[in-house]
This record gives structure tokens, sequence and C-alpha cells, in this order.
């Protein structure tokens, strides 16, 4: 029998903060759900907008990671796999499917949600700033038939 193929890469925006919990064995769980965006051409032949939400785990380091410095409106990537779990609430059965994330990319700067630009952070970096060595080049007028593009 052929083994099967389960892997999903989203890219969206949180739909809320992320919660984090821990598991009675101590496990860290960080729960959070996407909104994916999406255009089709509507039966009109008019550009329609949809949005989708996808439920979003992520175990252990990678979800205290995500809990610490993801928030509502953040852009990330999420590189998983889908997992169906069921169970019983009030007597009725109940189902969902939702992605494990193995990797998790924030995207945007920091402090930046849905693409808005970021604050300027006009204090200096911890890290020290390496010096430019400038070479002194000629006043010769450059021709454009050397660039190769």
């Amino acid at each position: 029998m052929a083994r099967s193929f389960n892997q999903v890469t989203l890219m969206g925006n949180l739909t809320r903060d992320p919660e984090l919990r821990t598991t009675p064995n101590g496990q860290s769980v960080c729960s959070f759900s996407l909104a994916l965006n999406r255009s089709y051409k509507g039966s009109d032949g008019n550009w329609q907008e949809a949005t989708d939400y996808v439920d979003i785990v992520a175990w252990g380091p990678l979800g205290e990671r995500v809990a610490q410095y993801v928030t509502k409106g953040r852009p990330v990537l999420v590189s998983g796999r889908l997992q169906s779990r069921s169970w019983e609430q009030e007597g009725q059965k109940r189902s969902k499917v939702e992605v494990v994330a193995q990797d998790v990319t924030f995207l945007g700067g920091r402090g930046e949600s849905s693409g808005a630009p970021a604050e300027n952070n006009t204090e200096e970096k911890a890290t020290p700033k390496k010096d430019v060595v400038i070479e002194d080049i000629s006043d010769e007028p450059i021709d454009l038939s050397e660039i190769p593009f």
C-alpha cells in the first residue's frame, strides 16, 4: 500500500490573539486561527472576495514562541499537517479538521499587522555597526551599453 502525503502551507492573518494552555502532563499547546483571503470570478464575471478561516495548533516550544511574539492581525506563514478529531459534546458527536503546525514564520515587521507600516524605532541597536570602506572611483561618465541588463 502506498504512503499518504499530508502537508499544508498557509499564509494569512491571525483572527485573534493566540491562546496558550498547558496539558496535565506539562506540554504547552497554542491555538490560533488564520483568515485566508482569496479572489475568484463569480458567475456574473465579476471578481469576488472570500475569506476562509482555519484553526491552527502549535505544540511545545513552537507554540510558546507563537504565543509570545504574535498577536491578532499579524501575518504568518504556517507549514504543517491536517488532523481531524472528534468528540461528544452535550450528547452530540462533533468533529473538526485543523492544522498541526510544524513551522510558523512571522511575517511583517515588529509590531506590524495586516500590512500596516511598522513604527519607526529611533533607538540604536545593540549590535555595533561595521565601518564601510568606500573605494575612490573616477569621475568618468558611465557607459550604459556596458550594463548587462
